[in-house]
């Protein structure tokens, strides 16, 4: 019995007219998502990278080529604000290089340095086997199904 089963059976207790089952699965991916959060970050620090400076990174890094921060701010869902704080930080570290678009002398463009491409390269191998090892408990099949679910739900609302 998990911490939502006994919240669960004290509403039933409390309220039986009522179907609280939808508080079983928000309750359990809220809890999921916080417990998660925190192991997801710890690799992350110990190679000295916050959560959203790794999200900056790889998003350079799927990218392939140098993108603008507005680009960057959309993907990683910061305010420009943020953003431009992030990237003084990353640059000042030698992790990213900002220069002037050859398209636009307004814009500029963002790419990762050869120091930030080691660092990204290292942190998605070390970020990626962290996942998989939280996501130990459930078989293959079971990950393949959970995703399919969340996919399906965020279709329906994105």
């Amino acid at each position: 019995m998990d911490h939502v089963d006994k919240l669960l059976a004290q509403w039933a207790q409390q309220r039986p007219d009522l179907d609280c089952s939808p508080m079983g699965v928000w309750g359990r991916m809220s809890r999921m998502a916080s417990l998660a959060a925190k192991e997801i970050e710890l690799p992350l620090k110990e190679l000295g990278l916050s959560g959203t400076e790794f999200d900056v990174l790889a998003t350079l890094k799927r990218a392939g080529q140098p993108v603008t921060p507005t680009e960057l701010y959309q993907s990683a869902m910061l305010s420009s604000g943020a953003m431009t704080a992030r990237l003084d930080k990353l640059e000042g570290r030698g992790l990213v290089q900002r220069s002037p678009s050859a398209d636009d002398r307004r814009s500029l463009k963002v790419a990762l340095t050869d120091a930030g491409q080691a660092l990204i390269d290292r942190a998605v191998v070390v970020h990626l086997a962290n996942e998989a090892q939280l996501l130990a408990p459930l078989s293959v099949a079971e990950q393949g199904q959970l995703a399919e679910l969340m996919r399906r739900w965020l279709l329906a609302r994105e």
